[in-house]
This record gives structure tokens, C-alpha cells and sequence, in this order.
């Protein structure tokens, strides 16, 4: 059953598969053509090499079934579950020219997912118990977003923006730009209401100042702490007093992502999940009679 997140950006992972195919085979795989004759069918399956969270399931079933239709795909392990060493994720059974010219792509693309489920879940597992969302960002690997972003959902955190298209984030450069917080806001009141639908609006504040200007505009959807410290926080968020939902980002670590999430913000953005999540050790095998 396709999942939600695939359902969603089906046009854009498949734009991905096929680009990401198209790069790699190229007009063939000579590799494969040269030892392998065109009927020859067999099976493999995907091993295990370390410890952490499974990520990549579906895409691998679907990039496999884009390829070659007629390939046999048996997930053994559930998107998202937590494995060992030596476990086999699934086996992929069909045209043997088929396995070998998608193999790289389903390692190179479930490696790097699982690494960043594997760091999502090891960082969201440790703030549980506060009511704080664990996003990511839009520091992402360029034309592997979409399966970045899966990974995160997949970990246990939570998308913050796709791109530039489907929500607003006001930072630092836009505020100087503009002259300033409010010059800034308003300026963006008046291009809201030219656009045909709502979108949600993120603004970043560096300070109290920039916080009190926010505060005026009741269309902000939520308020981003930018580089406060825990004890800067607070005053924060006592400041705004719920009025709007909150976010901290900036200097976040593992080491102090407990403290920043006591503090009773909303939601903590974290761009180290996507870019500083080790891959984890996969590798496609030949099942042999």
C-alpha cells in the first residue's frame, strides 16, 4: 500500500527515479550486457550491514518496478523498523540484467535514507516526552529532497517546508533588505492577498525587537527563534505568550537539543538531519542456488 508521503509527491519522486536512472545507466549498462545474456533471470537480496532505522522500502519497490515492471519484489522487514546486523530487508527475484542496473541506485538511495531515519529517530526518541516537533529544513541534497524529507517522516520527525513554493519564510535577509521587520510584513500582507489561496507564513526574529514587530500581524503562523540560547528562550516565549506557535533553530545539537525542547517551544528545525546523518551499510547480494 503506497504510502501517504509517496501519494503526495508521486510526479516529483518519479521525476527523481528517472532522472536519477537516466544518470547512472546512461544508454546501458555495459557492465550488465557484457557477462549477462537478456533472458537470464535471478535473486537477490538486501543485506544488512549495521545497526539503525530501515528507511526506503517503497521507494526501492517502486524505483525496482519502474525499471522492470516484472521484477518480484518481497519486502521481509517494515519500512521504518529498527534492524541488525546481518538482517535481509527484502529479495528482489526477476531479470538479471534488471537487478544489476538498478542496484546502485536502490543502495545509494536506501543508505542515505536510512542514515538520516536512523539520526530523525535517535534525536526524537530523546524529546518524547515534551510536546516539542522535531523538523527539518531545506538544507537538503540538491535533486534528493523528496526522499530526504521521506526519511525524516520515516525517522519520526516531522517536514517543515517542501521549498520555496509552499510556504513563506521571512528571515534575516529579507527583513534587511526590506528595511526593516515591519516594512517587511507588510510588504508581504499585501502579496498574500494577491495570491488564490492561503500559505502559511514563517518569520524569523533575531531579537526582542524583531518579536514585538511580529506580534501585530495575526496572519503569522508561527515565530522563528533564530540562534537563541535556552535562557533566551524562555524570555522569548514568555513574551509571546502562545499567541503564536513557536520554532527554534540555529546552533541545535544533540547536546543541547533536551534543553532547547524543556523550554516549551513548539517545534525545534534541525538542518543536521538531513545533511550531517551518516549513511548506513547496505548491500545488494546474489542469492545463489
Amino acid at each position: 500500500m503506497p504510502s501517504h508521503f509517496f501519494q503526495h509527491y508521486k510526479s516529483e519522486l518519479n521525476h527523481f527515479i528517472d532522472e536519477a536512472l537516466k544518470e547512472d545507466i546512461g544508454s546501458g549498462d555495459h557492465s550488465g550486457q557484457s557477462c549477462i545474456t537478456e533472458t537470464a533471470t535471478s535473486s537477490a537480496k538486501l543485506l544488512v550491514k549495521e545497526e539503525g532505522i530501515l528507511a526506503g522500502m517503497e521507494l526501492a519497490e517502486i524505483l525496482f518496478h519502474r525499471y522492470d515492471p516484472n521484477l518480484i519484489f518481497n519486502p521481509l522487514i517494515k519500512e521504518g523498523a529498527k534492524v541488525k546486523k546481518g538482517a535481509i530487508a527484502f529479495k528482489v527475484e526477476g531479470n538479471t540484467q534488471s537487478i544489476l542496473a538498478t542496484e546502485r541506485l536502490v543502495l545509494n538511495s536506501m543508505q542515505r535514507m536510512s542514515g538520516i531515519a536512523s539520526l530523525t529517530h535517535k534525536l526524537s526518541q530523546k524529546i518524547k516526552y515534551t510536546n516539542c516537533q522535531l523538523l527539518d529544513t531545506r538544507k537538503t541534497t540538491p535533486n534528493f529532497r523528496y526522499p530526504e524529507k521521506w526519511a525524516v517522516q520515516i525517522g519520526g520527525g516531522t517536514n517543515h517546508r517542501m521549498g520555496l513554493f509552499d510556504a513563506l519564510m521571512i528571515k534575516d535577509n529579507h527583513v534587511d533588505f526590506c528595511g526593516g521587520m515591519t516594512q517587511a510584513l507588510q510588504k508581504t500582507e499585501y502579496y498574500l492577498k494577491s495570491l488564490p489561496q492561503p500559505l502559511e507564513v514563517v518569520v524569523e526574529a533575531r531579537n526582542l525587537d524583531e518579536i514585538k514587530a511580529v506580534l501585530p500581524f495575526p496572519w503569522v503562523s508561527r515565530i522563528l527563534l533564530d540562534n537563541f540560547n535556552a535562557k533566551e528562550l524562555v524570555t522569548a516565549l514568555e513574551l509571546i505568550n502562545n499567541k503564536v506557535p513557536t520554532e527554534a533553530s540555529g546552533n541545535i545539537t544533540e547536546n543541547n537539543l533536551i534543553e532547547m525542547a524543556e523550554t516549551g517551544v513548539n517545534f525545534i528545525s534541525m538542518g543536521a538531519l538531513t545533511y550531517s546523518a551518516k549513511p548506513i551499510d547496505l548491500s545488494l547480494k546474489a542469492v545463489l542456488n
